[in-house]
């Protein structure tokens, strides 16, 4: 199959409850610039050539509009209004991608994302070789499965399950995941799941066959103030 052009879904549509801040986590500031834009610009820097869709809680998308106008942030986007649930966002924007291109979605508050990433993944999905691309990092941490047991007295603690996991085959799934446009707006059709996780998981329930490549440490997706200081100090150490 002959691709053209790459398209890039920013998924922004969530509240961030987590982050316990009163503004979207993705319209945090980080460096001096918002998030969201720092992702987007890693991005188009990579792959000038890209064509932005964001995904914006409905009632954000003039405020991010007023935003970009007034801090000069050029850069083309076609905003679109978030749905119900993660997948039904998705489902919104993917309505609005043409066909025959790349589609790359990418968690907008996962700003640390390299540009030789970004171009990596593009370059691979550009052979014709792929037609679903995921970064994966494997795990470093031991891996234990608990069980909650409640005592004669009503209190619950975590109980050793008995079963075991080998962490040489368990692997933390990132973005930007990546997909021919046909495959993954046919994998939308789907009826909604809960056991839909991530684009990944929606392409695999259609048979749509997945490939993998290296994932990258600081690529975190920011759901904590924990999490979005620790962005701070790795923006901050990056300009020294």
């Amino acid at each position: 199959m002959n691709v053209g052009d790459k398209i890039l879904i920013v998924m922004a549509a969530g509240s961030g409850s987590r982050m316990r801040s009163q503004v979207p986590k993705q319209f945090l500031d980080l460096g001096g610039k918002p998030v969201l834009r720092r992702t987007i610009e890693v991005f188009t820097a990579a792959v000038p050539d890209l064509r932005v869709i964001t995904v914006l809680p409905k009632e954000h998308i003039a405020f991010w509009k007023e935003y970009c106008l007034g801090a000069d942030f050029t850069c083309p986007q076609l905003l679109v209004p978030g749905g119900f649930t993660r997948f039904h966002s998705v489902k919104n924007a993917l309505e609005r991608v043409p066909s025959r291109t790349i589609v790359a979605i990418h968690d907008g508050v996962r700003p640390l994302v390299s540009g030789n990433l970004v171009k990596e993944m593009f370059s691979k999905m550009s052979t014709g070789k792929f037609r679903a691309l995921i970064p994966v990092l494997p795990s470093v941490d031991t891996l234990r499965l608990l069980d909650t047991e409640t005592d004669a007295s009503g209190n619950e603690r975590l109980a050793e399950s008995g079963e075991k996991i080998d962490r040489s085959r368990v692997y933390r799934v990132q973005t930007p995941q990546m997909f021919l446009s046909e495959d993954i707006k046919e994998a939308y059709t789907q009826a909604f799941d809960t056991s839909f996780t991530d684009d990944a998981s929606v392409a695999a329930k259609k048979g749509i066959p997945l490939s993998f490549h290296p994932g990258e440490r600081y690529n975190f997706k920011l759901t904590s103030p924990e999490d979005l200081e620790m962005a701070r100090m790795i923006i901050s150490y990056s300009r020294q």
